[in-house]
């Protein structure tokens, strides 16, 4: 059983304008729904393929409500906690006239110490069914980062792979609980060891110093050019399909989905690439977070290229 966890659910707004402009009123053209958060959108990519998974989270008010009736619409089992306040709303701005997305975040969710607790209890009854866990994002105020340390920890004493999916400071916290995979984007890379990482070799020299010094698997989501994949004893380089974005938003997260599938049906993690690279590529056709069409990602599939690198 796949098994996503998310300390902070969302429902994503996104929001198409003609030109971002301050001091304005701004008509939008288009605006969508859609999942967010990371391992609940990589729950809801592996429903839309027939994968049926575990949701545990923190979910608070309407809106987290909303977020489990759209999980449980694609077969996606729902065990959330009830905490108080409201589950977040992240609002994506695409500016139509440059192509530049803008999210803006909030905080809404109150969570208080026996939440935790009770999370982190229903996490340990679902790990001895558990083939692997998807992981990640920010955390809500009253968390800390040690609870992704604490997590991964919990998950390596039951022999079920943890893909950790993070900024910083949580991204530092999980690592050092090594889990079998992490994903971070070029910028979150960058920010977890304190540099600017400016080329594909640099990015690749800082995934492997990661695999060598905690025994995790790195895959690096660059964008427009594609992805780096430092594997045990393998690296490739992805580069990117060609295509016309409409929003990349949860594109990373297809790539999660993709790495969780491999796992659990135990299959080499390339396949998961493979999935994963091609299911994001479907979703950065698409205006809502997450979202994409499953005919999109098969055409794709054949298309992803894994190039031995360097």
């Amino acid at each position: 059983m796949i098994v996503s966890l998310t300390p902070n659910t969302t429902l994503d707004l996104t929001v198409f304008v003609p030109q971002l402009r301050p001091n304005t009123t701004i008509r939008a053209t288009r605006t969508f729904h859609s999942m967010g958060g990371k391992p609940t959108d990589a729950a809801w990519i592996l429903g839309r393929m027939g994968v049926a998974s575990l949701a545990l989270g923190l979910a608070a008010g309407a809106v987290g409500e909303k977020v489990k009736a759209m999980l449980e619409a694609l077969d996606v089992m729902t065990d959330f906690i009830e905490v108080d306040g409201e589950t977040r709303v992240n609002t994506v701005i695409i500016d139509e006239s440059t192509g530049e997305h803008t999210t803006i975040t909030t905080a809404l969710m109150m969570v208080k110490p026996e939440h935790v607790a009770a999370l982190r209890e229903r996490y340990a009854a679902a790990l001895p069914q558990a083939s692997v866990v998807i992981t990640g994002g920010s955390l809500p105020p009253g968390m800390s980062p040690g609870f992704y340390a604490d997590v991964i920890e919990l998950a390596r004493e039951y022999s079920v792979p943890v893909i950790f999916d993070a900024a910083e400071p949580n991204l530092s916290a999980g690592l050092a609980a090594r889990p079998a995979c992490i994903k971070p984007n070029e910028h979150e890379l960058s920010a977890l060891v304190g540099r600017k990482l400016k080329s594909v070799d640099a990015l690749y020299a800082a995934g492997r110093e990661i695999v060598k010094r905690y025994g995790t698997q790195v895959v690096i989501t660059m964008g427009a050019d594609g992805a780096l994949a430092l594997l045990d004893g393998r690296g490739y380089r992805i580069p990117p399909i060609a295509i016309e974005v409409s929003s990349p938003a949860g594109a990373g997260d297809a790539v999660l989905a993709g790495l969780a599938h491999a796992l659990h049906h135990g299959t080499p993690l390339e396949e998961g690439l493979r999935l994963g690279i091609a299911a994001a590529t479907a979703v950065c056709l698409q205006p809502g977070t997450a979202a994409y069409e499953l005919e999109d990602m098969e055409r794709f599939q054949p298309q992803v290229e894994l190039i031995p690198y360097p």
